[in-house]
């Protein structure tokens, strides 16, 4: 049997204090204890580090940085300081269920020669009640993978799915640490790293591990960096950059499937539609007419 090293669990931190401090109380709750976190906090809150030393948990490390980092390069360094084989990045807001820890381990054990496990979510709202959005059930009906055990999923077909809609929740994703450091978080993006992080790792051939046990509860809430972003439409300009690029990428590649998917970028342009009727709501014509940009785009 595969013996798993320590899970590491990053937590990259910037925001409200009472939702860290949820996140955090979530890792000590866990059964299997074979866990070490690390905060890294990027924010100035009061009374932050004198709660972490009230702890007294040897598997907790704090640190602070000197000056703001923002979000892709405080997600760079929390890479860096990823000591064991496998890791976590988990969301400052968000919670992990009791089993979480055992069950990725679990899964570690399993497929050993993954690179990306993505358990079972639950989505929560700001008051922590479970929340069903159309955004996530468009991800749980069109796109992710039907699964009632363990399935392990790799290639085109993989990356094509993902590109046409991407129903992973990075912050519940355990890492093969060796090749999240090889890779690492592109710094010229901010809300769509992720995905270009995961497509890079299918398309040079690694697995994705499917765990359906639910362990990991999203927090959807409209303060959240990629929420603002998304009213704004900001966050698009940045999303058909990538999917432009990786549709190329794809097609030197040979995955010509993929690159459609890429170039299509079709559930990127629901996301957009469905955020028009807010933006007429609250009379921002610029942002109505940047959306509806997005949407109405061409695709080669």
């Amino acid at each position: 049997m595969t013996v798993v090293e320590t899970l590491d669990i990053m937590l990259p931190h910037y925001g409200d204090t009472g939702l860290l401090q949820a996140a955090v109380r979530s890792v000590l709750d866990q059964t299997d204890k074979d866990w070490r976190l690390t905060v890294v906090d990027d924010g100035r809150e009061e009374g932050v580090p004198e709660w972490f030393v009230s702890l007294g948990d040897s598997r907790v490390r704090y640190l602070r940085n000197e000056q703001n980092l923002g979000i892709t390069k405080n997600f760079r360094k929390c890479v860096g300081l990823v000591e064991s084989t496998h890791f976590t990045m988990l969301g400052s807001d968000d919670l992990l269920l009791p089993e979480y820890v055992a069950t990725i381990r679990a899964a570690v054990a399993a497929v050993p020669d993954a690179a990306i496990y993505q358990p079972g979510v639950q989505v929560i709202d700001e008051n922590g009640t479970p929340s069903v959005t159309l955004a996530d059930q468009v991800k749980k009906r069109l796109y992710s993978p039907r699964a009632t055990e363990r399935r392990v999923l790799s290639g085109e077909p993989l990356a094509a799915n993902l590109l046409g809609g991407n129903w992973l929740y990075f912050p519940s994703i355990c890492w093969r640490a060796d090749l999240v450091k090889e890779i690492d978080f592109r710094e010229d993006l901010s809300v769509i790293q992720d995905l270009a992080l995961i497509i890079e790792i299918v398309r040079r051939g690694e697995k994705l591990v499917v765990e359906p046990a639910t362990v990991f509860q999203y927090r959807r809430h409209s303060a959240s960096l990629s929420s603002g972003e998304a009213v704004s439409g900001a966050r698009f300009g940045e999303a058909v950059r990538f999917f432009n690029e990786t549709g190329a990428m794809l097609d030197r590649h040979g995955w010509p499937k993929a690159a459609r998917a890429a170039r299509r970028h079709l559930s990127m342009r629901l996301h957009a539609l469905t955020l028009v009727p807010g933006a007429l709501l609250q009379r921002r014509t610029a942002t109505v007419r940047k959306l509806l940009g997005y949407v109405l785009t061409s695709s080669p």
